[in-house]
């Protein structure tokens, strides 16, 4: 059986990864631990459990395959430690990343782990997202606040192209939130691709910028 706290749950779960990927995503929780230690990028008790609940979580995005062409750009909107968007952007090496938060300290130590894994596709972003235009195919996030939130900060930003659109992780009870953002929406149930008791209550809400597909 696989720790949980193990890189290898990764490449359980994403065997088509190559070597070069598999060496950045080994070298993450180093990384980590020592940049935590300056600024609290995660909760100090969750690198216990970094594997799972950050890396892999981050990850599932791909099992909803949106994200594929080269020549995507996606937005991680208030990235904090950099989560989705440093895996999905070792994932994904032809698409380009912009980390965006409001948080400098964050954003610096994010520029610097980018830099020491030499993950040349993530461009970090220092604002509120309120104040940023930058135009992409993607907007993701992870419990950064209500989707209807989210989505009237960050609407401006999305391409008005079929499939374009609002990724975010989310958990528990999202009745209300959905009932709530008055817009067609897509609930992937992470329970189906993966395993862990952590994924019981873990779900991706895809809002798709264009509501006619």
């Amino acid at each position: 059986m696989i720790e949980l706290n193990s890189y290898k749950l990764i490449f359980k779960y994403f065997n088509e990864i190559d070597n070069n990927q598999k060496e950045k995503i080994i070298q993450l929780k180093k990384l980590y631990e020592y940049w935590n230690q300056k600024v609290n990028l995660i909760s100090r008790k969750d690198m216990n459990n970094f594997y799972i609940r950050h890396v892999l979580h981050s990850l599932s995005i791909k099992k909803i395959s949106l994200i594929n062409s080269s020549k995507f750009k996606i937005m991680d909107v208030g990235t904090g430690g950099g989560f989705p968007g440093i895996p999905l952007a070792i994932l994904y090496p032809k698409n380009i990343f912009y980390l965006l938060d409001s948080k400098s300290k964050k954003i610096r130590i994010i520029k610097e782990i980018a830099k020491e894994l030499n993950i040349e596709n993530i461009i970090t972003i220092n604002k509120r997202i309120e104040e940023e235009y930058k135009l992409v195919n993607f907007v993701v996030c992870r419990g950064l606040s209500s989707l209807k939130k989210i989505y009237s900060w960050t609407n401006k930003n999305i391409i008005n192209n079929k499939n374009n659109g609002l990724i975010c992780l989310k958990g528990g009870d999202l009745k209300k939130e959905l009932e709530s953002i008055g817009k067609s929406y897509f609930i992937y149930e992470l329970n189906k691709y993966f395993l862990e008791d952590f994924f019981k209550t873990k779900k991706i809400i895809y809002i798709p910028i264009n509501n006619n597909i």
